[in-house]
């Protein structure tokens, strides 16, 4: 009872306050230059640092801490840099997952998942015909779930040091005085403009006549006003007022189903983490809704038993083992995981050595296996996203994953506040064995209802060695999440590697169904020949997720990389 009066507590109005002026980090001759800026891949850094999806979100965060912020600290102004510097992905209109860990050991779970409206059904998306009609669950305004992510920081903020209008300050400043955008931005811009005219009822700030370019100025005056609003109301702010009033009338001429009533009984969730161990190394993940721990759990523990070292980065031997657990740990995923507020997860089951044990003892090192024969182990008990990791001086930790769901949610802003919705409603098992746009399949476990939230693949996590700080990370990518953090925990702790291999290294991805492996384009040419002569499918892909790591070296110093897939980029002092 005393957490969730915590949780009320950080949602409420003793959060609100006075209308003041906060010192600026953000413009020229300042700390962060919107208009110059580079991107930078790697770094170490002696006392704290930022690695996320933008430049801009990375300096935000490590000035933050600079300033007498912890990683806490740095989380919040990063998060909400993001909503404004990577509409893509980063948000206030949608939801995820912080995992952290304080100095003194105490770890914490925060789940700002988006939720069912109340007028969710189970069949929502299902035509006369008992059809799955897909795109109503992708785009426009019915494929959008009670946004979390405000509640969520409010709910981190008891964790943080500084006043919460100090860490919402740069995010401000950012939308209201504008930045300049990257080529990948763009890009991304222009190759969704049709989209933004078709799901919008209102103009917004991301047309504009003519194709964006790099170095053109983004400026978004309407989510400024919004945060705004947040600053000085709280997370009221959002939840009630006009921001809530905007959001309804969004609803209302879109369809969609989400009401004042939504928004005003949302709350974040604390959730313990899960913590297991591999070989030695302590491993803390996020419990359900997520999937993602409970996913890196079983993976590691399968082929825990085998000598990974021995067999070399990119083997056959490696690779092929590795695919077999992923496609055994993700057909459990179907049967077994969802919201467990509302569905039994198995979770001590499921994260148990007899288990593992157990789901590989048809393993066959010799041949691939066929994903129609693999069902779901007996486990009963009485692409958009984003991510970011951060750590202080003292030791704290923070990993967070964040998302949208799709690029830029379901392409709908909300209109006279400015931010984009998230399409998550796509995430829950529309119809039990229809994939959703990740080719993931469901079932009851994960079947809409009002109030649930949708499982997840979003993983956040932390690496503790001799129970010290020592790696954390995560990754956007949709189902291909936990098996791209599952393969950069193997290439940290069995293949040695430092934090720039075990991130840029290919990655591969299998998930059960389909009955297929995913491999990035500079993926060992040989060991694919040879996992093709097994029965492996392999389809080439162009990327796995843009995995953000720190770790601590023996020198004290944090090895900070940012993936080469994107933007990502790392800052520090």
């Amino acid at each position: 009872m005393r957490k969730t009066a915590i949780l009320l507590l950080a949602i409420g109005s003793h959060f609100a306050v006075q209308a003041q002026s906060v010192p600026s980090i953000v413009g020229p001759g300042k700390a962060i230059d919107p208009y110059h800026y580079t991107i930078v891949k790697k770094a170490d850094f002696e006392k704290a640092s930022v690695s996320s999806a933008h430049p801009l979100a990375s300096l935000v965060g490590a000035s933050i801490m600079k300033s007498g912020g912890n990683a806490f600290d740095g989380a919040i102004a990063t998060q909400l840099t993001l909503a404004v510097v990577y509409p893509v992905a980063g948000n206030i209109g949608g939801g995820g997952f912080l995992l952290g860990r304080k100095a003194n050991g105490e770890l914490i779970g925060i789940d700002y998942r988006e939720a069912g409206p109340e007028k969710a059904t189970r069949d929502m998306y299902l035509d006369k015909n008992g059809n799955m009609q897909s795109a109503l669950s992708l785009n426009g305004h019915l494929a959008s779930g009670i946004p979390g992510t405000i509640a969520g920081l409010f709910a981190a903020l008891p964790y943080a040091k500084l006043p919460f209008k100090q860490l919402i300050q740069p995010a401000i400043d950012l939308a209201e005085k504008g930045y300049v955008i990257t080529e990948r931005e763009a890009a991304g811009l222009n190759s969704t403009h049709d989209a933004f005219i078709k799901y919008n009822t209102k103009p917004t700030a991301f047309v504009k006549e003519g194709k964006w370019k790099a170095g053109d100025t983004l400026v978004q005056k309407e989510l400024a006003a919004t945060l705004k609003r947040i600053q000085k109301d709280g997370a009221m702010g959002f939840y009630g007022g006009e921001t809530a009033k905007l959001i309804v009338e969004e609803m209302n001429r879109g369809n969609g189903i989400i009401s004042l009533d939504d928004l005003k009984n949302y709350t974040a969730k604390l959730r313990k983490p899960l913590e297991f161990e591999y070989r030695g190394y302590q491993v803390v993940g996020f419990a359900p809704p997520s999937s993602g721990g409970l996913l890196t759990a079983e993976m590691l523990k399968m082929i825990e038993k085998y000598p990974m070292g021995s067999y070399g980065f990119q083997s056959t031997k490696s690779v092929q083992l590795m695919i077999e657990a992923e496609r055994r740990a993700y057909a459990d995923r179907a049967e077994h995981m969802g919201d467990p507020d509302f569905y039994n997860v198995p979770v001590k089951t499921l994260m148990s050595d007899a288990y593992a044990a157990q789901r590989m003892s048809d393993y066959n090192p010799n041949k691939a296996s066929v994903s129609s024969e693999i069902k779901a182990g007996t486990a009963k008990e009485s692409e958009q996203t984003t991510h970011f990791s951060v750590m202080d001086a003292a030791g704290n930790m923070v990993s967070v994953t964040t998302t949208l769901n799709g690029p830029y949610g379901s392409k709908t802003v909300v209109g006279g506040a400015g931010f984009f919705m998230n399409n998550e409603m796509d995430d829950f098992s529309g119809k039990p064995g229809v994939p959703n746009m990740f080719g993931a399949i469901g079932g009851e476990a994960n079947a809409i209802a009002p109030g649930k939230r949708m499982l997840s693949s979003m993983t956040p996590t932390l690496l503790l060695k001799n129970n010290k700080p020592y790696v954390v990370l995560g990754t956007p990518g949709g189902t291909t999440i936990p098996t791209s953090v599952f393969q950069t925990i193997v290439n940290i702790v069995d293949f040695n590697m430092n934090a720039d291999d075990a991130v840029n290294k290919p990655k591969f991805h299998h998930q059960w169904q389909p009955d297929d492996v995913k491999v990035e384009k500079d993926f060992d040419v040989e060991t694919k020949k040879q996992l093709q002569a097994m029965g492996y499918k392999i389809i080439d892909n162009v990327g796995l997720g843009k995995m953000e790591v720190i770790r601590v070296l023996s020198n004290g110093k944090k090895e900070t990389v940012g993936d080469k897939r994107g933007d990502d980029s790392v800052a520090g002092f």
